[in-house]
Formats: C-alpha cells, sequence, structure tokens
C-alpha cells in the first residue's frame, strides 16, 4: 500500500500481477424462487472501465454485491487479481474488501457523521497503516470538490455532493478496484458531468479498474471501454458501443432504441 496518502490505487497482497482485475465463472444467485442471476461469465483487467446495462431487476446491482462479499453466490467463481475469494471467511472477506471500492446508488452515508468523519470511517474501522488520516480525508475531499464542506452533515449537502463524498469514501482505502451503483441517478446533467469526469480521471491517472451499472446510456458512452449488455439473468453480449449498435440481436436493437 502506499503509505504517503495518495490517491494512488494499491494492490492486494496476494495479487497475480498478470491475472484480471476481477474475473467471474459461471456465477448463480437465486432468492427463493427468483433466479436473478444465471450463469454470468465475465473478465475486467485493470484499468478497464466496463459499463454493465440492461433492465430493471436483472441481476446488475447482484452482481456488484457478489463482487464485493456482500452476498454470497450460489454457484460459480469469482476471483480478484487471481486470487479465489468465493468461499473466504469473513477474515479473508474483509481483508479482500479493503481493496475495492463501493459506491452505493444511495451514497450510503452515515447520517450522525459529518462529511469529513463519513471519509475518514474505513480508514479507522480498517485500523490502516495510512499514518495520517486527517491528511488523506483532506486529500480525498480535495479530489471530490468537497474540501470545503467537510463540517456538514449529509442532509445539509445535495444529492451530487453526497455522491461526491460517497466516491471519496471508496477511495480511502486506495482500492484497485471500483464498484458503482447508479453512480449519475437523480442528478442533473451538470453534476453528473461532474461525476462522470471523476471516474475518467480515475481510469486515466490511476488505472483501476471499474465496473459501473447504470441506465443512463449517454453517460454510459463517456466513461466506459466496454459494455456487457444483460438480460434475464445472462449477459447478452460485450463490447464497444460501436460493436453493440451493429449487433442483430433482438433484444440488443430494442435495449438501444429505447435507451436512445
Amino acid at each position: 500500500m502506499n503509505q504517503g496518502g495518495t490517491v494512488a490505487a494499491g494492490r492486494l497482497d496476494t495479487q497475480d500481477a498478470d491475472a484480471p482485475a476481477v474475473e467471474f465463472q459461471d456465477l448463480h444467485k437465486r432468492f427463493g424462487a427468483q433466479e436473478v442471476l444465471r450463469g454470468v461469465s465475465l473478465s475486467v483487467p485493470q484499468g478497464e472501465t466496463l459499463v454493465v446495462l440492461g433492465r430493471s431487476g436483472t441481476g446488475k446491482s447482484v452482481l456488484l454485491k457478489l463482487i464485493a462479499g456482500l452476498q454470497k453466490p450460489d454457484s460459480g467463481s469469482i476471483h480478484i487479481h487471481g486470487q479465489d475469494v468465493t468461499h473466504l471467511d469473513a477474515a479473508g472477506l474483509n481483508a479482500v474488501r479493503t481493496k475495492i471500492g463501493f459506491l452505493f446508488q444511495d451514497a450510503a452515508l452515515y447520517d450522525s457523521m459529518t462529511v469529513e468523519e463519513n471519509v475518514a470511517f474505513p480508514l479507522r474501522h480498517h485500523q490502516t497503516q495510512i499514518p495520517d488520516h486527517a491528511d488523506r480525508v483532506r486529500e480525498l475531499l480535495a479530489f471530490v470538490g468537497m474540501e470545503a464542506d467537510r463540517g456538514k452533515l449529509p442532509g445539509e449537502i445535495s444529492g451530487g455532493m453526497k455522491k461526491r463524498v460517497g466516491l471519496a469514501r471508496a477511495l480511502a482505502l486506495e482500492p484497485d478496484l471500483l464498484l458503482f451503483d447508479e453512480p449519475t441517478a437523480g442528478l442533473d446533467p451538470i453534476t453528473s458531468g461532474e461525476i462522470e469526469q471523476l471516474i475518467c480521471k480515475l481510469q486515466k491517472e490511476h488505472h483501476v479498474a471499474s465496473i459501473v451499472v447504470t441506465h443512463d446510456l449517454r453517460g454510459a458512452r463517456a466513461i466506459s471501454h466496454r459494455f456487457a449488455l444483460m438480460n434475464a439473468g445472462r449477459i447478452v453480449t460485450t463490447g464497444a458501443f460501436e460493436e453493440l449498435e451493429q449487433s442483430t440481436d433482438p433484444f440488443v436493437k430494442q435495449f438501444l432504441r429505447a435507451a436512445s
């Protein structure tokens, strides 16, 4: 881990340098009678931003939760930098999560904590060896443009500002894999563009791998290297946007028409 408190990404200690940032094979997940994921396989190399598209309820957010270890698959495997994390115990999962940043759809800030305290929470919770938490928090808030608001409570800032704080908190432990669940949902076009610029900046400057779940096709085109389109718990197709446009699959054509 970088000891100087920079925004730059860290690395899993047990990682395979040549392995994808994340790879999952034949993932299945069911909630009661509802089969949400039906054999999903995909690989995301380090430095790539993959955007996952699809209709509501098709398993996109569940996929993120499985990668983060917040839920377990019924079957299949998940490898992060070559390490199989599918059956890790609580201590193993806790170690893996320090290298995964998750920006939840609603930012999921603690209402009773200030902006500054929210960003500092992962550093204290995981007892990181970053020597000066205060410097690290100030640096992260400056990166997302929220340093002047560090003493405010979440109820005193806008939705877009909460997303910025959530992103700063997701970066606190220097992750090398970022997961975004609807990062621009409910935001105006200008604020959405600002969040998208931050995602692009992370990829460009720090070679972070990102998986972004979104319904915003315009924004997705601005940040993605590659798309994965899901339907009914399966990945229908992957590729650059131009490749999706050339697809003859009826669902792909229908989805792009509806989303444009």
